[in-house]
């Protein structure tokens, strides 16, 4: 497993982590054993990033995955969670609130420290209470060795600018910006690295946009995004291809960010996202899924207020 230094933190991360939402049963119920089994796959494998939230399932995923590697060395993994969302529309940033959710992840992780801590989903919030109250919270705890790290989250592009020209962060995690039907990260990338950030890209399936599951109700994208991504899987379908393999092929191929967060849950998909690292899937076949998904390219979607978009 390749790693790759994460900014300027000095963690050496896998360019391949282990995303927890699925955990939480974003996708569908998980059990205990389960998740066990894969992320005892995952470590295996080499992948040492492990990220997760109280927002998915409700604090489930946090207990689950805390469960899962109480058995592992800590010093084998790193951990990351967030704070700020604690449910849907269920929002609170102030100082207060994230120090006790903080420690309220502590417990569930079965840790004395987070390895990253993220500011949830900020577009949905005033972002200048993050930068004045919320981020300099989590600067204590960092000060106090309860987290190593301190990050924002989100889905537009706009709030990481907005935050970093005012304060300093160690890591970012945008989602879903770095796929076969959407590059709008590389763009930023030269930003972000001017601000020795270290770059987390998450969900490069789209959250099953690009994958041969049922895309989710709640599912944001705009029925032309749907209609071409089905498009594109149908066509891998007929060809003998797994769009979700080509997908995790193409993100896993992008060296400017440090590393790539995939969903897991079981341990059939810890094998399938690691053939990623390995299969080489014609170069035909891509060409003609990016010509299907040409006239989407780039479109993104509504998140959070109007002003963070």
């Amino acid at each position: 497993m390749e790693t790759r230094t994460l900014g300027n933190t000095g963690l050496e991360v896998s360019v391949l982590s282990f995303g927890g939402s699925s955990l939480g049963g974003a996708f569908g119920e998980v059990t205990q054993a389960s998740a066990d089994r894969a992320i005892g796959l995952a470590l295996e494998a080499g992948i040492n990033l492990f990220d997760t939230a109280p927002h998915y399932g409700v604090t489930k995923a946090e207990t689950v995955l805390g469960l899962a590697l109480q058995n592992h060395p800590r010093d084998s993994y790193l951990l990351s969670s967030k704070c700020g969302q604690y449910g849907p529309g269920n929002f609170d940033f102030s100082a207060e609130r994230v120090t006790r959710s903080v420690e309220e992840s502590l417990q569930r992780l079965r840790t004395d420290h987070l390895d990253l801590i993220f500011c949830h989903d900020i577009e949905f919030v005033d972002i200048q209470s993050i930068v004045d109250v919320t981020l300099p919270a989590l600067f204590k705890l960092k000060e106090q060795g309860k987290v190593r790290c301190v990050g924002v989250s989100g889905f537009p592009l706009k709030i990481f600018p907005t935050v970093l020209d005012q304060i300093g962060l160690d890591v970012v995690l945008a989602y879903c910006h770095y796929t076969l039907q959407n590059q709008r990260l590389n763009a930023l990338v030269p930003y972000l690295r001017s601000k020795g950030v270290g770059i987390i890209n998450a969900a490069p399936l789209g959250m099953r946009l690009l994958s041969n599951k049922p895309i989710p109700d709640w599912h944001p994208a705009q029925p032309e995004i749907r209609e071409a991504t089905t498009q594109a899987r149908l066509y891998c379908e007929a060809h003998g291809v797994d769009i979700s393999q080509l997908a995790i092929e193409f993100a896993l191929e992008n060296k400017e960010v440090d590393t790539t967060l995939l969903g897991i849950a079981a341990p059939d998909e810890v094998e399938r996202n690691l053939q990623g690292l390995t299969s080489s899937i014609p170069t035909e076949i891509r060409n003609e899924v990016l010509r299907i998904l040409e006239p989407v390219r780039d479109r993104v979607w509504h998140s959070g207020r109007t002003e963070n978009n």
